[in-house]
């Protein structure tokens, strides 16, 4: 199903260079809100060092975020040393193309990681990435992604009973 992701992981630092290679995975889009820092701009601890764990063994990484805060997600790439889109309008195909461009490499060799069905997992879904969910790192969220949560949070539920 569309909605479900192929990997649902606690956060970032649990997808190890193990899952990646079993998945013949060489490049991570990520996300930025609630996935590499939360509402109040704190990265998840040990989110730098797992990026540069996962670098230093061929990982190449770009950051895809809906957020029109340039300055907010331009810092987080800065810190990640990584480049990044701001604005990607997920789950339209547009920034995941663009992101691909930046990776140079082919769909099935990417995985997507975000907090959110509706703009991470689904986008992955269509453009036939491998999709990651994580769970967001803190529960304060902006007002349209709390409404979306209860709805994801049921469909999780399913995927979690479905793959029991």
């Amino acid at each position: 199903m569309n909605l479900y992701p192929k990997e649902y992981v606690k956060d970032i630092r649990k997808i190890k260079i193990e899952l990646l290679n079993k998945n013949n995975i060489k490049g991570l889009i990520l996300d930025v809100d609630n996935t590499l820092i939360d509402y109040y701009k704190n990265f998840l601890e040990g989110t730098e060092q797992w990026c540069e764990d996962l670098k230093k063994q061929g990982i190449k990484m770009c950051i895809l975020s809906n957020s029109n805060k340039k300055e907010k997600v331009q810092s987080v790439a800065q810190k990640l040393d990584i480049p990044y889109i701001f604005f990607g309008t997920k789950p339209l195909k547009r920034g995941f193309k663009k992101a691909k461009t930046i990776l140079q490499l082919p769909s099935e060799n990417i995985a997507v990681v975000g907090d959110q069905i509706f703009t991470d997992i689904i986008g992955a879904n269509r453009c036939k990435m491998f999709s990651i969910l994580v769970d967001p790192i803190n529960q304060k969220d902006i007002w349209i992604t709390r409404l979306k949560r209860p709805i994801e949070e049921y469909i999780i539920k399913q995927y979690k009973n479905k793959n029991k």
